[in-house]
């Protein structure tokens, strides 16, 4: 089992910028891909981005693209997520998420608790 632990949500004003932090445990060095996915209030939970754990291949969503950035830190196990040019439409539960096989944009093994994340307008 692989245990994860998001952080660093919070309220930002519109045009600022946040950082999350995703800590993994447990089996890790099992975990394959690892990444962020996001769920705004009344719609479904959607991909964000994901870094592959070993050679840190990212890929993201086209609504992400250029303003966030995923990257590791393999010695912390931990992966983050920088947030720039926040829009209100960024708003929603952030979860970490890992998976140990190819399948992590379609379902990933492993789940954080997800962190809030409110951008005002």
């Amino acid at each position: 089992q692989v245990q994860l632990v998001e952080s660093g949500g919070g309220l930002v004003e519109a045009g600022g910028s946040l950082r999350l932090s995703c800590a993994a445990s447990g089996r890790t060095f099992s975990i394959y891909d690892m990444g962020w996915f996001r769920q705004a209030s009344g719609k479904e939970r959607e991909f964000v981005a994901v870094i592959r754990w070993r050679g840190g291949s990212t890929y993201y969503a086209d609504s992400v693209k250029g303003r966030f950035t995923i990257s590791r830190d393999n010695a912390k196990n931990t992966v983050y997520l920088q947030m720039n040019s926040l829009k209100p439409e960024d708003t929603a539960v952030y979860y970490c998420a890992a998976d140990e096989g190819v399948g992590f944009t379609t379902n990933p093994d492993y789940w954080g608790q997800g962190t809030q994340v409110t951008v005002s307008s």
